[in-house]
């Protein structure tokens, strides 16, 4: 009787808690030094954001291309959208402007998966990371050479990594 009520009150697991290493490296790799020291992305909120929604948008394409995948990718942006929720309440955003922003932070990123499918060193690529990265506004030239270089290089790593690898230990192919 004692297992039988400890089964009612006993909540399941998170089912997204399995992508949480794969979240977590999309974190650490967008928050790498060399996007914001070399690739001169302005490490603002702005810029993190943007920087998370780039990696966030090429781990998910790769996600995409095996189609027995789709819960993985679909538990990552919902990843993705709580720790947007919960970052923004701890900067002191109210309930109020929370879901608005974070309806927002979806639809920015809605546009960035469909702008960041552009190949590597494509006009439409450097358009794309040009306008999200930094709003506009022309890099240095070094600078985002070394992003389309970056970008290029996280393609090309999670092309090499198997979509099931990828999805249950996080690794994104680069060291």
């Amino acid at each position: 009787m004692f297992s039988s009520l400890r089964k009612l009150f006993a909540s399941e697991p998170d089912p997204r808690e399995a992508r949480r290493p794969l979240w977590n490296a999309v974190v650490a790799t967008a928050r790498a030094p060399h996007w914001y020291a070399e690739g001169t992305v302005p490490d603002t909120l702005d810029g993190r954001f943007d920087m998370i929604s780039l990696v966030l948008a090429l781990v998910l394409h790769r996600i995409d291309e095996d189609p027995g995948h789709g819960l993985a990718g679909v538990q990552l942006t919902e990843l993705f959208v709580n720790d947007m929720d919960g970052q923004m309440r701890q900067i002191g955003f109210g309930d109020m402007v929370v879901g608005k922003q974070v309806g927002r932070m979806m639809g920015a990123l809605g546009g960035r998966l469909g702008a960041y499918r552009a190949a590597d060193g494509s006009d439409e690529l450097r358009a794309a990371l040009v306008r999200n990265l930094w709003r506009g506004n022309e890099p240095a030239a070094a600078g985002l050479a070394h992003v389309m270089a970056e970008v290029a290089a996280l393609r090309a790593a999670l092309a090499a990594t198997p979509v099931p690898e990828l999805v249950v230990t996080g690794h994104l192919g680069k060291a």
